[in-house]
């Protein structure tokens, strides 16, 4: 070995365990992303420079510890399955639907529908490494009010556009109307290029009242 090089080794240490020696720990430092049953550790890079954390490393249960000084074992997998929990336990906006007429609409009529829907970008940490989520609506589910729905691929607009609208049959009622919309998402890992997750998320949101009601016969005449 050229001892001009520095002296890097390796230690693998409880995340969870205070005491001297372990500064990385307390709140928010572990949490335990391995299966149920197994241990954490984090792996530290020991060199003259100091001690840097790394990523995590599982072990299974009665499995020992990884050994100190030992090589640099592959970071652990991210799989599809923990990207797809880590992208339902995000909280995603519960949209409402907003309509034009807005409080008091007219029976066979076209009523427009319409909701503020926007892609989002979350970035996480799993097993260590960094994960960034690209999370777009891909369908909305219109529920009326008057027991009918409707599904688009679009968020609908406010008029002149009519991408969403209904005409309601009966008057004198008050519907209780809202929008459903499913998220899907692509993510990368450690800078990466995006693939698909594989499932999605359904968010549904508040009720809003609309009146509907009979258009008034106009009367007009000469003296």
């Amino acid at each position: 070995m050229n001892s001009s090089q520095p002296i890097v080794t390796y230690d693998y240490r409880n995340p969870c365990d205070s005491g001297v020696g372990n500064p990385a720990t307390g709140a928010g430092v572990c949490p335990n992303t391995c299966p149920p049953g197994s241990t954490q550790y984090r792996q530290w890079q020991i060199s003259p420079a100091g001690e840097t954390p790394l990523g995590f490393v599982c072990t299974g249960a009665g499995e020992p510890a990884p050994a100190a000084n030992a090589a640099a074992p592959p970071p652990p997998q991210v799989t599809d399955a923990m990207v797809l929990a880590a992208f339902r336990r995000i909280p995603l906006p519960e949209l409402r639907a907003q309509s034009q007429p807005a409080d008091k609409t007219l029976i066979n009529f076209d009523t427009i529908f319409f909701t503020q829907a926007e892609p989002l970008t979350r970035e996480l940490t799993l097993l260590g490494q960094d994960v960034r989520l690209e999370i777009e609506p891909s369908t909305f589910v219109w529920d009326h009010g008057d027991g009918t729905t409707s599904t688009t691929r679009t968020p609908g607009a406010a008029y002149p556009s009519k991408d969403v609208v209904h005409r309601y049959a009966d008057a004198r009622v008050t519907v209780e109307h809202r929008v459903t919309v499913t998220w899907t998402a692509q993510w990368s890992l450690n800078g990466g290029p995006l693939r698909p997750v594989d499932g999605t998320v359904t968010t549904t949101g508040p009720q809003t009242p609309l009146r509907v009601a009979e258009a008034s016969p106009a009367l007009s005449g000469q003296r």
